[in-house]
């Protein structure tokens, strides 16, 4: 299913499309899926300020929301319900997002933080981290 969406923050307003299929799940990642579906997605400052540093763009992060596979699912985090995910951008470059939920809402996504993984600190594939 592709769905036109428009989301926005203090930052600006924009609007992409957005094919949510066959990705893996898991109950929070679900319930962000839907958040994204509908729009209902803010990118917090920090974000913006990560999605900068590496550069990344947030049309690449949304419209890669179909194609995301859950690396580290947070239900419980005390500051709402988070997932960390491995997406690629429009280049097939990966990026991992950490997406959430305030603590007591149940909308919007929220994009926390994206960045370039590194072979440094990720083991090949970028699914699990070193030890």
């Amino acid at each position: 299913m592709v769905c036109g969406a428009e989301a926005s923050s203090s930052r600006g307003t924009w609007h992409y499309d957005v094919t949510l299929t066959g990705f893996r799940v898991s109950e929070t990642f679900q319930q962000l899926a839907g958040l994204i579906r509908r729009g209902e997605v803010r990118i917090s400052d920090h974000g913006y300020d990560e999605l900068a540093a590496d550069g990344i763009f947030a049309r690449d992060v949304l419209g890669g929301v179909a194609e995301a596979i859950v690396v580290e699912d947070y239900p419980d985090y005390a500051k709402g319900p988070c997932v960390l995910v491995l997406q690629k951008d429009r280049s097939g470059e990966p990026m991992h997002v950490v997406w959430g939920i305030p603590k007591g809402a149940s909308s919007p996504a929220v994009l926390i933080t994206a960045y370039r993984p590194g072979p440094d600190r990720w083991e090949p594939g970028f699914l699990r981290r070193r030890k």
